[in-house]
């Protein structure tokens, strides 16, 4: 703890010296004068405010803007930003200059009292554990810089989605070591924007009281930017590495003109930075295309409306180099060419932002079983719909990615994010079997990552383990189940282990009799739970039970034990033959198992609209 205040007067002291040019009034070039200043809080081993749980942080680095008097109406970093002046710089007791707050932090610092590799990979993983604060309270981060020090020697280090990168040490007892240092916290101070890990497109707008967003349809010949006005924050990027993402609730019109305006804030942005295939022209997989497809495909199917986001624009971002030039916002534009080399086979990541119509709220908000059955009928014939329409298949059917939407006609549901979707081929199947989705509600040929590829019944399958899972743990906190779970079938369905999940979903999957210890574990305390016990077992019956073909029926592999007819084998004798996957076999008959689980479901879900 003894280093906590040398190193902040460091950073301070080379914040100061970065600034007195222009507190001299020394004449200096537009490019000669610094953009911020990058300072350290003073508190130092303290919980940030915003923080969850009881952690403390080492030290932390926050930017400060240099003027009073800024002539734009959009703060670069967030609303609370100090506006520097020459007394704040000198002051010691100032609010925000002790504490530091995960909406402000800029970068995390780790101190440690010596370079061991122990200690080191501790500051490390520390990090990434309070990264996830400045992630969560920050909207605008691309990705976050730290310092991590063992003793007097500094490594700077960066986070993104799917990388943690660290330099070399900087051992400031000498003098190259403190000069490698002290470059890097003047470049801070110097750089761009977006080097820093900001969003320049988000922005908070000191007129209108509210956050800014800029988008510009990149599926579009000649893209044209529009701001969006946030309304509320709906999805937070809550992990370190990963897709970041993000959705927002915004408008056209600032909430200030809210009242004057035929829009009330129905739009719905997401934001987040999925692993992409080469240019954006050539990338098949880009939901925002995929979701254009989706728009235009059912544009006349008006019985569909309203149960999917409709697509308004999209595709990747783009960012400014350090030529001027608009590049795609990725992984590799961050890092730089001569890093990016040097990383051999990291996925590359692109900022992808979506805007579409239609919000809905959570699963977790439906009041009833009687809705949960409307809100599923509802996503699955839109999802049947697509399927039909535009020939592409979801492929991640989850709670997550079901929503839920009320009108004057009552409850619907509502199929989002086609982050993994992926056209079929003519005979309906996807193209690419890799394995995607949420562990607990995979189905078994994507578990075990069967051929042939994917089709529709494995989003059927998925909507059964969903219902399962749901009446067993619940869906909001008044139909948790209040004892303890842990020794229940379906607690097999989730974990680490793949392939011993997927065994696990065969072996309860099989027939109706072992099916049955996974819907007795169901909460009874939920009303109508018996109503969907007899649903997903009625459901597991059209997929497993129901077919003429004694190939198509089961979720095990049999294998047959058969006479030899070999009048030379003296001892008689078997020979053991295996019958074929029946996950597989069904593959090849999913048009008429799909339409038959539909055709069952529709019946459920009138049957529950008279309940509503």
């Amino acid at each position: 703890k003894h280093i906590y205040p040398c190193f902040v007067e460091l950073i301070n002291f080379v914040a100061e010296l970065v600034v007195r040019p222009l507190l001299d009034q020394q004449p200096t070039s537009s490019d000669q004068k610094p953009k911020r200043l990058v300072r350290s809080y003073r508190k130092t081993d303290v919980k940030p405010d915003n923080a969850e749980g009881r952690r403390r942080i080492d030290m932390a680095l926050k930017c400060d803007a240099l003027n009073n008097n800024s002539s734009s109406d959009d703060d670069e970093y967030d609303e609370d930003s100090i506006q520097f002046s020459e007394e704040r710089l000198k002051a010691k007791d100032g609010r925000n200059d002790e504490r530091p707050n995960y909406s402000r932090i800029f970068a995390v610092v780790e101190v440690k009292p010596d370079t061991s590799a122990a200690n080191i990979e501790k500051g490390l993983a520390q990090l990434v554990e309070y990264s996830k604060g400045v992630y969560w309270n920050q909207h605008n981060r691309r990705f976050i810089w730290g310092l991590v020090s063992g003793g007097s020697n500094v490594k700077a280090c960066i986070l993104g989605p799917n990388f943690l990168l660290a330099s070399q040490f900087m051992d400031v007892t000498t003098a190259a070591g403190r000069l490698e240092l002290i470059r890097f916290l003047v470049n801070w101070s110097f750089c761009e924007l977006p080097k820093l890990g900001y969003d320049p497109t988000i922005r908070f707008n000191r007129v209108h009281k509210c956050f800014t967003i800029d988008m510009a349809d990149s599926n579009e010949p000649m893209p044209t930017q529009t701001t969006y006005y946030l309304r509320k924050i709906v999805v937070f990027a809550e992990r370190v590495f990963g897709r970041h993402t993000r959705c927002f609730v915004v408008g056209r019109q600032p909430p200030s003109l809210e009242a004057k305006s035929d829009n009330s804030g129905d739009i719905l942005i997401k934001d987040a930075w999925p692993e992409v295939s080469g240019l954006a022209e050539d990338d098949m997989r880009d939901e925002s295309k995929l979701l254009k497809r989706v728009s235009n495909g059912l544009a006349g199917h008006s019985e569909f409306n309203g149960l999917y986001p409709k697509y308004i624009s999209g595709g990747r971002m783009q960012i400014q180099n350090t030529r001027g030039e608009s590049v795609d916002d990725t992984t590799r534009t961050i890092l730089g060419e001569t890093v990016w080399a040097q990383l051999g086979d990291l996925p590359l990541r692109a900022h992808m932002r979506i805007a579409m119509s239609g919000v809905g709220e959570p699963l977790k908000t439906i009041q009833s079983i009687p809705e949960l059955i409307v809100v599923i009928y509802d996503v699955m014939r839109c999802h049947m719909g697509i399927l039909k329409h535009c020939q592409i298949l979801h492929r991640d059917i989850s709670e997550a990615n079901i929503l839920v939407r009320r009108d004057g006609t009552g409850v619907h549901g509502m199929l989002i994010d086609f982050d993994h979707a992926i056209s079929i081929t003519d005979d309906g199947y996807a193209k690419h079997a890799e394995r995607t989705g949420t562990v607990p509600f995979m189905s078994v040929s994507n578990l075990e990552n069967l051929q042939p590829k994917r089709t529709a019944l494995d989003d059927w399958e998925s909507i059964i383990y969903i219902l399962c899972w749901l009446g067993t743990f619940g869906w909001n906190s008044d139909t948790r189940p209040s004892g303890s779970v842990a020794d229940l079938n379906i607690a097999s369905w989730d974990g680490n282990n793949v392939m011993k999940i997927a065994n696990s979903k065969r072996d309860h999957m099989h027939s109706s009799d072992i099916f049955t210890g996974i819907t007795k574990g169901f909460n009874p305390n939920i009303p109508y739970i018996a109503a969907l016990k007899d649903i997903v077992e009625g459901l597991r019956a059209v997929l497993i039970d129901s077919h003429s073909d004694p190939d198509l029926r089961g979720a095990l592999i049999i294998q047959d034990r058969i006479p030899r007819d070999d009048s030379n084998d003296v001892f008689g004798g078997y020979e053991f033959k295996m019958r074929p996957d029946p996950f597989v076999e069904r593959a090849g008959h999913w048009e008429l198992i799909s339409e038959r689980l539909l055709a069952k479901l529709k019946i459920y879900a009138q049957g529950a609209k008279k309940l509503l």
